[in-house]
This record gives C-alpha cells, structure tokens and sequence, in this order.
C-alpha cells in the first residue's frame, strides 16, 4: 500500500498540469556499499563535530571553529538577535570566499530528481507551518542528499537525519519512511522557526548542533561542523528556489514546485 501511495505521489508532483501547492533544514554521506540500487543498502555520514545539545542530528566528539567555510564568518554575523540585512549578506556571501572562493551547491538536476520523488509529501507536511518547501528541499540535500535510507555514524536516520530523541519527540514512529521522516524533520524545523523568531540561520544552526546549543552560545555555535552546516543549506536553498514556480526571497516563502 505505501508503494502505491508512493507512485501516486510522485505522479501527482510530475504532472504538468497539477503542480504542487504548498503553504508555504550534514555533511555529505558517503556509502559504505556498491550495491547502491538494493534497498538494504545503508549509508553512513562520517563522523562530525558535537555541541553541547544535538539538534536533528546528532553530533559527536569535540571541535572548535574552523572548518571549510571559516571566510563566511568573516562576512556574515554569527550573532543571535543580529537580523537587519544579514539574510542577504548571509546569500550574497556565498560566493565572496578568498581567491574566488564559494561555499559549494547541488546541483539543479539533482534537487529535481528529489522533488520527483518526494515533492508531494513535502508540500503535505508543510502546510499550515512556517516552513517553506525550498527549505525543507535544501535540507534534505545537505542531510541524506535524498537518500530514504542513510545513516550516519551517531544514529542519525533518513531523508532529514533524525536521531532517535528527536523522531520520538516529533512522534515519528519510523525514520526510514520518507513521509514520517520528512513529517518530523519539518516539525522540528516549525518549531524552530517560532523560537528563533524566524531567523534562518540561528534555525538552520539549531537543526544541526540544538537549539541550546544555539542559546548557550548566543549564536551560531563554534563547532567546524556547524559553522560548514548552515551555508551548505543556504547554498543548497538558492538552487531549491529555482524549482518553485515563483521564487521565494526568503526561506520562509511558498514554493510551488515546478518540474
């Protein structure tokens, strides 16, 4: 039965005709297998930097700031509470790294191939929330890459990477369901965006390290992985937009997916 609910599903986001509607959050992962068409396969992220709490994913072992992306912060307050222009200078930043340096995106065709898949039930858990499609999109990118069936090294599971703490508490009974999953992910994600009043980064870097991780400190925690997590999203956002019928200025726009 969820096979077909499946299928449906993907048709319904593939036709031209009947686009999805919506109301309107790491580290690569690398396979362990070679056999990456069996459904058995698991994959397993390697492991990443901790912080004081665990946001959707968990995060092990220490790590202070450094990291691929350390010139973004030069650009780009890391500050909670700091708000006036920082969205766009966080965007524009992207692609201001030394030497012509830029945080690095997926590509278009493959975020597609996610929609595809996945759109209808992310235009499903997102409405009536604060969370638009294109970010949830940008997220599962940066998280699984849109793999139903990744896990990392510390536990985290799905197309979102939910630790165990974090599906029980979105009551998510099976993280290996794509819509279960992607249900949880933007749960937490809603919750988020009403406890940072918005703000995508302090969101973006509460889903990856906690959000007391965020508040101990102030900001965006010092962590390597965290300080890569959040303009690997925006960067994965501004090719998510490109997929939405109009697109979205800020993270927490609609998006109607088109194909």
């Amino acid at each position: 039965m969820y096979l077909i609910r499946s299928v449906l599903a993907a048709l319904c986001v593939l036709a031209p005709v009947a686009p999805v509607v919506a109301q309107v959050m790491s580290g690569g992962v690398q396979t362990m297998a070679m056999q990456k068409q069996s459904p058995t396969v698991r994959y397993y992220a390697p492991p990443v930097a901790s912080g004081p709490s665990g946001g959707a994913r968990a995060i092990q072992g220490g790590g202070a700031a450094g990291g691929n992306y350390t010139w973004y912060w030069s650009q780009v307050s890391p500050q909670l509470g700091v708000r006036s222009g920082r969205f766009s200078r966080a965007i524009a930043a992207l692609q201001q790294g030394p030497s012509g340096a830029q945080v690095g995106a997926p590509s278009l065709s493959g975020l597609r191939a996610i929609v595809q898949r996945h759109g209808a039930e992310i235009a499903t858990a997102t409405q009536g929330t604060r969370v638009s499609p294109a970010m949830v999109l940008a997220v599962i990118s940066a998280e699984s890459a849109g793999r139903y069936d990744a896990v990392s090294s510390a536990g985290a599971v799905g197309l979102m990477q939910l630790i165990p703490a974090t599906a029980a508490r979105f009551h998510v009974t099976d993280s290996a369901h794509p819509g279960q999953n992607i249900r949880g992910g933007v749960a937490y994600l809603d919750w988020l965006m009403r406890e940072f009043d918005n703000d995508p980064l302090m969101v973006l870097a509460a889903y990856n390290a906690g959000e007391n991780a965020v508040k101990s400190n102030s900001g965006v925690p010092p962590y390597r992985e965290t300080r890569d997590y959040v303009p690997k999203v925006l960067a994965a956002w501004t090719v998510a937009r490109q997929l939405c019928a109009v697109p979205p200025k800020i993270m927490s726009d609609g998006c109607i997916f088109k194909l």
